[in-house]
Formats: C-alpha cells, structure tokens, sequence
C-alpha cells in the first residue's frame, strides 16, 4: 500500500506542476493530494512538498486551516469556469454539459466557502 501511495504521490506532483503551467488542470488538488499520499506512505517526501520553495505555498495555508488566498481563489474560479465554457461548447452531449456545469457549481460554492488568507502586511 506503501508504493501505491508514493506512485499516487508523485503523479499527483507531476500533473500539479504541468497544471501550474496549463489552465485546463488545476495545480491545487493535486498537491494536496500529493500531499496526501505523502503523509501517509513517506513523511520525509510530505516534509519536502510542504516545505518546497515554489509548490509549498500552493498548499501551505490551506493544509494549516489558514485558508486560500484571494487572488488564487479569483484565479481557480475564472479559470475553472473558463475551461467548462470552452468545454460546454465542444461538446455536443446535453447531458455532459449539465454534469460540467453542475460540477463546476459545486466547486465554486466550494472554493468560496475556504477561508480566505490574508497575507501579513
């Protein structure tokens, strides 16, 4: 269960840092499940995530229950929302653009739930 976890760990951290990078995957979730996998199958590579100097804070304040900045809330939501609207056009199936945009609902109402991070001045 150990190396499933490690291999679920470190794809996540691939496909986060190709996320940073393309709009269409979120980098976020799968740091934190990254993160996740981590804390459970390698504290040593948990300690490097949490502690990297560029995908640390990415995940930092919300795995401490500081929340999510507002700037990375703005840029989740618009992106997310972005995608699901080039998405719903490409795609000719009504019922898969109702599940798009229910889910895309969801995580909105989701992400504004969060805690927002104000960064000390």
């Amino acid at each position: 269960m150990r190396y499933l976890l490690l291999a679920i760990g470190w794809l996540s951290v691939a496909l986060g840092v190709v996320g940073i990078f393309l709009p269409v995957l979120p980098t976020t979730p799968f740091l934190l499940l990254a993160a996740a996998c981590f804390a459970r199958s390698s504290p040593r590579f948990h300690d490097w995530l949490v502690n990297h100097p560029r995908l640390g804070p990415w995940i930092r304040g919300y795995l401490g229950g500081e929340g999510m900045p507002l700037k990375a809330k703005a840029y989740a939501i618009g992106l997310m929302w972005l995608s699901i609207a080039v998405s719903c056009y490409l795609v000719p199936f009504p019922w898969a653009r109702l599940f798009m945009l229910a889910s895309a609902v969801g995580v909105t109402f989701y992400i504004l739930r969060q805690k927002t991070y104000r960064q000390p001045e």
